[in-house]
């Protein structure tokens, strides 16, 4: 992905890419004024979406309904560093018990989740 990073008012950085822009902001705490989610944020909610994606298409091709489905994303916090990052899926009566362990190995097909198991090298240059 081929991403332009500019800045708006304040605290404010936005990511453009493809037909999207994400704006950013930071907390009040951190000088800006929250009309954004923070980037750390959207980078910690992007690995429950994914894992939702994964669990979206394991019920579509089952003809599961996702009605009542939610996951439950909490992080634990140890000196300010994200230590532990907890999913847990919360699956209504209706949902075929049969299923249930096949959708933890769906989730784990989440792309996030490899990238941050396998992490990049990460490269900064000056132009």
């Amino acid at each position: 992905m081929d991403a332009v990073i500019t800045f708006g008012k304040g605290m404010e950085v936005n990511a453009q890419f493809k037909n999207f822009t994400v704006n950013t902001d930071q907390t009040k705490k951190a000088g800006g004024q929250e009309a954004f989610p923070d980037p750390f944020s959207y980078f910690l909610s992007s690995l429950g979406a994914c894992a939702g994606y994964f669990i979206l298409r394991f019920c579509q091709s089952r003809n599961i309904s996702t009605e009542g489905i939610k996951l439950h994303q909490s992080n634990d916090w140890i000196a300010g560093r994200v230590e532990n990052i907890h999913i847990e899926i919360e699956l209504p009566a209706s949902f075929p018990e049969k299923y249930a362990t096949a959708l933890i190995r769906a989730t784990n097909e989440c792309t996030v989740k490899k990238t941050l198991l396998n992490p990049p090298q990460i490269e900064v240059t000056i132009r």
